[in-house]
């Protein structure tokens, strides 16, 4: 399975390659609420317009919205100029991607544009776009296990050599006999196992590059609205890999 090069999919929105709805102009606003440090970016077939980044110690919600009004305004667009909106799907924080979702849902009813999704994680491996060695993504999914998914490059595009699962962290580092670049609050979690694991072959990212990117996932969300991928805000649902604890204490009491 490969993602979407963001290079190729604007070179396609420049060129015309999209529904007649749209037109050179597009633009799209993407929200990634995965892990405690979210944020939004405004794209066109141009690039990044801008992007805001939100260490949240509570939730989303509290400064979401905010956050919106003032990238709109750094981007020199109103919300009218917005051609799709599109939202980190998961897998993350539970109450995080609720909110995300909730609110990029609430904008596509508001002015009747449409939705796209991007999965946290095959964003988050655009970080890393032309690694030589593949790419573990670890997200904290509480319970000693992380989040995982790892990606090898390709030409003009990633490979996904490792589907989204929940697991151990001896687990996925088993998957690794050579160098492979490790990114994710997991990492930073777990860090000092996964050393003991791999040794030399943990090539760990720096701080700026160890949380999902909003810009990637306006990127990635650019591609999918222009092959079409538009998924319904009504029947829209994060991608939660697991049921959270309040739901399964909740099915245990009845």
């Amino acid at each position: 399975m490969f993602l979407c090069c963001g290079r190729i999919c604007i070179e396609a929105v420049r060129t015309g390659h999209l529904m007649n709805v749209y037109n050179s102009s597009m633009k799209i606003l993407a929200i990634e609420t995965s892990t405690m440090l979210g944020g939004a970016a405004v794209a066109d077939e141009n690039g990044i317009l801008a992007e805001i980044r939100l260490n949240v110690k509570t939730t989303h919600s509290e400064r979401l919205m905010s956050a919106v009004d003032h990238i709109l305004k750094q981007a020199d667009t109103g919300l009218d100029q917005i051609s799709v909106f599109c939202a980190a799907s998961g897998p993350g924080s539970f109450t995080g991607l609720r909110i995300g979702l909730g609110t990029v849902k609430g904008l596509c009813y508001a002015t009747g544009k449409p939705l796209v999704m991007v999965p946290t994680l095959d964003a988050f491996a655009w970080n890393f776009a032309y690694s030589s060695h593949p790419v573990c993504l670890m997200l904290d999914a509480r319970k000693g296990e992380v989040y995982t998914a790892a990606y090898k490059w390709h030409e003009d595009g990633f490979e996904k050599i490792i589907t989204e699962s929940a697991m151990k962290v001896e687990d996925i580092c088993s998957s690794f006999d050579g160098p492979v670049v490790l990114a994710g609050e997991g990492v930073s979690i777990y860090r000092e196992r996964i050393l003991s694991l791999l040794g030399e072959r943990a090539i760990i990212a720096p701080p700026e590059k160890m949380v999902p990117s909003p810009a990637c996932t306006a990127v990635l969300g650019l591609g999918r609205a222009l092959r079409q991928d538009f998924v319904d805000p009504y029947a829209a649902e994060p991608f939660y890999m697991r049921k959270s604890e309040a739901e399964l204490k909740f099915r245990q009491g009845h």
